[in-house]
């Protein structure tokens, strides 16, 4: 079962523009099989590249609604904007058709402020896959007319419990309520500066177990994407002295001694 990616355009005030792609050309065909290669420049309009921190890149096809858009799989699950404005993937045949400009890459990049910005590439075409798109899927890349992808979105949640910004869009949906090809989790949270708790307590809700008496379907799942980090996280040196060395005349060392002629 496929993602249906939510758009956000019906509760969003307004869409912008924040990465402009300028790879794959709108309307060119890729070879399936070869790596896709994704370039992108600051488009001068909103969030500027030099504002966004991290990055999620995922190839999708589908038409322009909601409804009809499915992520088919990631090019870049842990991207960093400090190491340059490309990315690169081989994605397998058989993840879906070959129908004409289908296809269109979605990045979704944090800000330092926690902002979160979706933009879509122009549509392409992947020539030699295998696969198939479920119904809905080819519906709407039907009503598509020309090379535009999804319009882009701009979000500026509120931030969550420790300064850090709440999970948004898949992230937020109950990991074991995920049924699609690739599964989200959320962000890790921050550890605490300090160790309050006297005694250890669950954090959550023991939960009942199933056992299997046959043998289970082999899990379709392909990976797992786990929300980028909106902090920083410090480090210090170990300032204690470390332990003396052990002495060169140790039991095993006179046990050795014993056997060495």
């Amino acid at each position: 079962m496929l993602i249906r990616l939510p758009l956000l355009a019906v509760s969003l005030p307004f869409v912008i523009a924040d990465v402009q792609f300028t790879s794959p050309a709108p309307g060119t065909t890729l070879q399936a099989g070869k790596p896709i290669t994704a370039k992108w420049k600051d488009s001068g309009d909103g969030t500027a590249l030099s504002d966004l921190k991290t990055y999620t890149l995922f190839l999708c096809a589908g038409g322009n609604d909601a409804d009809s858009i499915i992520q088919i799989a990631p090019i870049n699950a842990n991207g960093q904007f400090s190491t340059g404005n490309e990315a690169s993937a081989t994605v397998a045949a058989a993840v879906g058709g070959p129908d004409k400009n289908a296809y269109f890459l979605k990045i979704q990049s944090v800000g330092t402020d926690g902002t979160q910005v979706i933009n879509y590439s122009d549509r392409f075409t992947l020539s030699g896959m295998t696969g198939t798109f479920p119904p809905g899927v080819q519906a709407g890349i039907k009503k598509v007319s020309g090379t535009n992808g999804p319009p882009s979105t701009n979000q500026e949640a509120p931030a969550a419990a420790g300064g850090a910004q709440g999970a948004q869009g898949d992230y937020a949906v109950t990991y074991t309520a995920q049924t699609g090809l690739i599964k989200y989790a959320p962000m890790q949270i921050p550890p605490g500066t300090k160790i309050t708790a006297k005694a250890a307590s669950p954090k959550y809700p023991t939960s009942s177990v199933s056992i299997a008496k046959t043998f289970l379907p082999t899990p379709k799942q392909t990976t797992t994407m786990t929300a980028s980090l909106t902090y920083s996280p410090a480090s210090s040196h170990a300032f204690n002295a470390p332990a003396a060395s052990m002495p060169a005349q140790d039991d095993m060392q006179k046990f050795l001694n014993r056997w060495r002629d």
